[in-house]
């Protein structure tokens, strides 16, 4: 049964078009569409939803229960929430900052559902206990980390009753075993007779949604049909270059010789989260130009050992040193989730701009970082909100790399990038360590990646974070 049709759907205005694409969402048979980022499967997905920005036209026709309606009209608001359920690209953009998880979640079910408050609640909690995060009820959004906004966000796209689910990059930022209860989530969508649309860099989503898979290069499907198809026996060669992408594919390579100085060393660092004991006892010395990688699951503390080594956490008990003679702006992290990291109703090039003011530094650095990272020049006078996650995690890259840094924290930096653009920005990452003997401190849910580009690694864990010792840390 066909619950939605999107008839030779397009978008133009931007610097990227669009090209016409007709498709079906049928009940229990997942639609995927798959590309790098900014290859338009964000655009195409806004365009149906209603959500393009300022700016930009689409033009097609979508039909649903039996009514036909041009997508410039922008008639699925309509349908949100009760028919059409989105689970957003940024989840922190779509939650609200001054309401508590589980009263978001519970609003779907109040004014969608007409349950009384206390049931609405009810519901709202065991919704988020499914996802593993019962302890995200009471907390703003803000309090939370990126995976656990992410599983908030999905359970209040649910919570209205839903049959179509409209997926923007479910699982980045999630370790491999949330990123595959995410996925039980949708099939199970999927399998109780809903129709899903999930746009997604991530292979290994795509395979197991399985279904229709559509790839997507510069506006345009270059390849299209089953996903055990397309993904075991690919006929496009951008399909086979994505597939090769893949950090467990990635030529052997050998971590190049760092020096001896010390940059950052901190001593028997503990911390408790929502009187929880994240670690204790942990210590580390970092050398300039060292590639450390941080591995574990959600929750277990590798952006809080990151932040308290930048100062800005503080730790329970312990203490950090960093090199006296090195300017504090040069100690620097990249954010796991670049939105907050950018005011947002700033435009880009205003922001690099400012950091280039504030610092003295030659704007003339910019264009060649860009070019560097794929971003296109047109992109500088939009606001954060108005780009990609992808694109906005690279000018978060770009922003920190004209301050030269000597420490840099990257906190899951690929986690929005397509596997291409990802391949592509941690080489970049490593040349920088080892080009301007920068220390690099890694934090990612890829094994695989981690493995590739470290000199020594770190895993956290509540098994096992106990064994993090300074000279003890698992080498590579």
């Amino acid at each position: 049964m066909i619950l939605m049709d999107i008839q030779q759907a397009a978008v133009s205005g931007g610097d990227l078009s669009v090209q016409p694409l007709s498709f079906s969402l049928r009940a229990g048979q997942p639609f995927t569409l798959l590309g790098e980022t900014g290859s338009g499967k964000s655009l195409l997905a806004q365009a149906v939803i209603g959500t393009l920005p300022p700016g930009l036209e689409a033009r097609g026709t979508l039909h649903f229960a039996g009514q036909s309606h041009p997508l410039a009209s922008r008639p699925a608001r309509a349908l949100w929430g009760h028919t059409l359920g989105i689970l957003p690209q940024e989840p922190w953009l779509a939650l609200d900052p001054t309401m508590r998880a589980g009263e978001q979640v519970a609003e779907g079910y109040r004014f969608l559902r007409g349950m009384k408050r206390e049931q609405a609640r009810d519901a709202a909690l065991h919704d988020l206990s499914a996802l593993g995060v019962a302890e995200a009820a009471d907390r703003l959004p803000q309090a939370l980390s990126g995976g656990m906004a992410q599983r908030v966000a999905f359970a209040a796209a649910r919570a209205g009753g839903a049959n179509i689910i409209v997926a923007d990059e479910p699982t980045k930022g999630l370790d491999v075993a949330r990123r595959d209860e995410v996925i039980a989530l949708l099939l199970q969508e999927v399998r109780a007779g809903g129709g899903l649309l999930t746009i997604t860099h991530d292979i290994e989503l795509a395979r197991q949604i399985g279904g229709e898979v559509a790839v997507m290069l510069r506006g345009e499907i270059v390849e299209r049909g089953s996903a055990e198809q397309v993904l075991t026996r690919p006929q496009h060669p951008y399909t086979r270059a994505l597939l090769a992408a893949d950090p467990s594919r990635w030529a052997a390579r050998q971590p190049a010789q760092h020096a001896r100085e010390v940059v950052l060393e901190a001593h028997n660092l503990s911390i408790k989260r929502g009187g929880r004991q994240l670690f204790s006892g942990q210590s580390l010395r970092v050398h300039a130009g060292e590639v450390i990688g941080i591995t574990g699951p959600s929750g277990c503390g590798k952006s809080s050992f990151g932040d308290i080594l930048l100062g800005l956490l503080a730790a329970d008990s312990g203490k950090v040193e960093r090199h006296r003679q090195i300017a504090a702006v040069r100690y620097q992290k990249i954010f796991q989730d670049p939105p907050s990291a950018f005011a947002p109703r700033v435009t880009l090039r205003q922001a690099l701009g400012d950091v280039i003011k504030r610092h003295r530094l030659d704007d003339r650095r910019i264009a060649p970082l860009m070019e560097r990272l794929k971003l296109r020049p047109l992109l500088l006078d939009r606001y954060p909100g108005e780009i990609s996650g992808g694109e906005l995690q690279r000018f978060a890259l770009l922003r920190v790399l004209l301050l030269d840094p000597v420490f840099l924290f990257a906190d899951e930096p690929t986690s929005r990038l397509d596997l291409l653009t990802q391949q592509q920005t941690i080489e970049l990452l490593v040349e920088v360590a080892a080009a301007q003997n920068c220390a690099l401190l890694v934090v990612s849910h890829d094994e695989a990646l981690i493995d590739h580009i470290s000199h020594r690694r770190i895993r956290f864990g509540e098994e096992n974070s106990q064994s993090v010792r300074a000279g003890e840390v698992a080498i590579v």
